[in-house]
């Protein structure tokens, strides 16, 4: 979508994405809940923009609170971050696992429409009230119920699994391995260098030997994939501001601590369908496609990614799907060191799904925040040099499979 104005995000912030990895993560051990996280975020937010006096309505970002935690009307939490939220207007919105980047685009809609110059937009996601089999089941609702039915028990890996599946035999089970290994490598890398992130105290030595030591055991789990091609079941939360040059200067933020968004792209699929071609992510590529066309520019001037890698071969067929590679020389793409924090086109730079964390409500706002953070020098012992040459960042989030997509182009300011 082009833009009738410019749109501008500052202010990010993240909780820890607590679940297993954390040395602090206890199953057995009551943990914080869905409003400490949103509370948590929010306030995050407010400390860096005077307060709650400058925020015009919040956005709440939730998949699936109402089963994992038997709680509905979250935007109703916002003036539980702050009594000066009372009273304002406030929407909670859900696409599953693209949840967040809905929130971030119902944001941009109200700026646009003038109706708002602050935009507190927060995601919040808590998952791990459930054994991992039940809590399947629950995500599970990110597809058809037609085809739940028939699906696999681990519903959403049953489905990479097949893509999985089909990229083994188009192009070799040892060389599509190799670059899924190097994905989860990356990943875990990246982790290690945020604070936050659920990896962050992986201190495994070789990763790829850890990776390919497990073999997939459709007996065990699914017929094509590992553990460690799977994203995290995560709580936590992010929250950003969405704002207007005028909502900037009523904040007193200066552009070094904005960027802008220049467009995005959304696109839905039939989520009563099949994909047509395993091989691709059909929907990801239209979204991009939309945003970049109306960003005015092309891959070649995007200077990081942050794309929705909730199993490894949904990483190596988004590189095929922005075009950074022909189909089947994705993994090739990845095992050559293209897409690390130090590669052509780094991704992923806090760590992805798989690294960082995958609350899902919440992952489309963490990879804007972490865009915010890159493109603002503010990603800590995260940071890579974003260069003049490539001065635009992307986002993709990504609801269900391959159904709900939000694309969006940011670009540094100063």
């Amino acid at each position: 979508m082009k833009l009738r104005k410019k749109i501008y995000l500052t202010a990010g912030y993240n909780t820890v994405a607590m679940g297993s990895g954390r040395k602090e993560f206890n199953p057995k051990k009551a943990r914080p809940g869905l409003e400490e996280y949103i509370k948590e975020a929010g306030q995050g937010v407010l400390k860096q923009i005077g307060g709650a006096k400058n925020v015009d309505e919040g956005v709440v970002s939730n998949f699936i609170a109402s089963r994992y935690n038997h709680q509905a009307n979250l935007a109703a939490f916002l003036p539980y971050i702050d009594e000066g939220l009372r009273f304002k207007p406030g929407t909670r919105v859900e696409g599953a696992c693209g949840s967040g980047a809905m929130g971030l685009a119902t944001a941009f809609r109200s700026v646009l429409a003038d109706v708002a110059d602050v935009v507190l937009t927060l995601g919040v996601e808590v998952q791990n009230t459930y054994k991992a089999i039940y809590g399947a089941d629950i995500l599970a609702q990110a597809g058809w119920v037609g085809m739940r039915k028939e699906g696999h028990a681990y519903f959403f890996p049953g489905q990479f699994s097949d893509r999985a599946g089909a990229y083994f035999d188009a192009y070799g089970y040892d060389y599509s391995r190799k670059g899924f290994g190097r994905w989860f490598k990356n990943m875990i890398e990246n982790a290690r260098l945020d604070p936050t992130s659920q990896e962050y105290h992986n201190d495994t030595p070789d990763l790829e030997a850890l990776y390919h030591k497990v073999k997939p055991n459709g007996s065990a789990f699914v017929d094509n994939l590992n553990v460690f091609d799977c994203s995290k079941v995560s709580d936590g939360a992010s929250a950003i501001i969405v704002a207007s040059k005028e909502g900037l200067d009523k904040m007193g933020i200066p552009f070094s601590d904005a960027v802008e968004v220049v467009a995005y792209g959304q696109a839905i699929d039939d989520i009563t369908k099949l994909p047509e071609n395993l091989l691709e992510l059909t929907t990801y590529k239209k979204a991009v496609e939309e945003a970049l066309r109306d960003a005015g520019i092309t891959m070649n001037d995007i200077g990081t990614v942050e794309t929705h890698d909730c199993f490894t071969i949904a990483g190596i067929l988004a590189v095929e799907a922005l075009g950074l590679a022909e189909p089947g020389k994705g993994a090739d793409f990845v095992f050559e060191g293209h897409t690390a924090r130090d590669g052509k086109i780094p991704m992923n730079t806090t760590g992805g799904l798989i690294g960082w964390g995958h609350p899902t409500g919440a992952t489309g706002i963490h990879m804007a925040v972490t865009i915010w953070q890159q493109m603002t020098g503010k990603a800590g012992d995260a940071q890579i040099v974003i260069s003049k040459d490539k001065p635009y960042g992307l986002s993709v989030n990504m609801g269900g499979d391959d159904k709900t997509l939000i694309a969006i182009v940011y670009k540094k300011t100063i």
